[in-house]
């Protein structure tokens, strides 16, 4: 089969970054479905990966976590799918990944692609969709059938791929949301996702926020990096939440979390297909949810860019695009 691979972790400038290879095409076991890639997206996570360091690897690497795709063959223990199906998912960070003709994937992190989506609009999806609604819903507790509307949540890094499903997961559930944009570009887009309020993170964000009339918030995401952390710990409410999905270096200090009797939760939508936790299976159920209700019409595709064939040029391209961290929504490589 064809993929995109790479032996060595080199900076993204280089041309042997990513290589064109053939590979194996694996056979389905266990739980896990064979699936026909049609699409992928490139998200922080395997530019992260990619990152230049000495480590060289003797086999091809493929990476890529989030695709849409055709079931091609299924394992013995499969239940949920048969071939045929059209899904999408994240995959696993432990396993082979997504830049391939073929992937394997357990069936409890897959969901059943929404129809009204083409290929490469529910490639965008996966990734950033769990790990929105886990931080969200998961994490925070917050209530996605409408309990908790009227409060109000703080997201930091609206503009990005977590942040334009995060504002669109937030609305249904009946929250107020508070964006953070710096450019006109992604004003424009939080505010097209539903933002009740944008505010500019290059700018002081508590003094902007308290001008809108919140003292404190209910909720905070942070969906960027963690150079907001104290601005977060002043404005959530004495017993709120706050939900991060990047560890950092920066100082996190804690009095003011203690003093709030506030929480911090650490989201990280690897953590149940990497530990085979005994709720994996909810993945497969949210990816579900949000079909259904991008189907329904009340959520839509984060998509903003498409690059086509699926190679290592175009691999590359869409690495690139990420590293710059001027990208809005989701950007998507589609077809071998």
């Amino acid at each position: 089969m064809k993929a995109v691979a790479l032996t060595h972790y080199l900076p993204i400038e280089n041309p042997n970054a990513f290589l064109d290879v053939e590979l194996p095409t694996p056979v389905a076991l266990g739980r896990d479905l064979l699936v026909a890639v049609k699409a992928v997206s490139i998200n922080p996570v395997d530019t992260k990966v990619r990152r230049p360091k000495d480590q060289v690897e003797e086999t091809p690497r493929v990476l890529g976590w989030d695709a849409s795709g055709v079931v091609e063959a299924v394992g013995p223990d499969v239940t949920l799918f048969k071939p045929g199906d059209e899904v999408y998912y994240a995959g696993d960070i432990t396993r082979a990944g997504s830049n391939a003709e073929y992937q394997l994937v357990d069936e409890r992190i897959v969901g059943f692609k929404p129809t009204r989506l083409s290929f490469a609009e529910a490639a965008a999806l996966p990734l950033t969709t769990i790990t929105a609604y886990e931080a969200f819903f998961d994490r925070l507790g917050i209530d996605r059938d409408g309990a908790d509307e009227g409060q109000s949540v703080l997201i930091i890094g609206a503009g990005g791929g977590v942040g334009s499903i995060g504002i669109q997961l937030a609305k249904a559930a009946g929250l107020v949301v508070i964006a953070t944009a710096s450019r006109p570009e992604t004003t424009n887009w939080v505010k097209t996702l539903g933002a009740d309020h944008v505010v500019n993170h290059r700018e002081p964000l508590v003094e902007q926020v308290r001008a809108l009339g919140f003292q404190h918030v209910d909720h905070v995401a942070i969906f960027n990096d963690m150079r907001h952390w104290e601005t977060a710990v002043e404005l959530i409410r004495p017993q709120g939440g706050i939900v991060t999905i990047d560890d950092t270096h920066l100082p996190m200090p804690m009095a003011g979390m203690k003093t709030k009797a506030a929480s911090l939760h650490w989201e990280f939508m690897f953590a149940r297909a990497m530990f085979e936790t005994p709720d994996m299976i909810e993945q497969h159920r949210l990816l579900n949810y949000v079909a259904d209700e991008i189907d329904a019409g009340r959520i839509r595709t984060t998509l903003s860019e498409v690059l086509t064939p699926i190679n290592a040029e175009n691999i590359r391209a869409a690495h690139a695009l990420i590293e710059t961290g001027q990208a809005k929504g989701k950007i998507v490589v589609q077809s071998f």
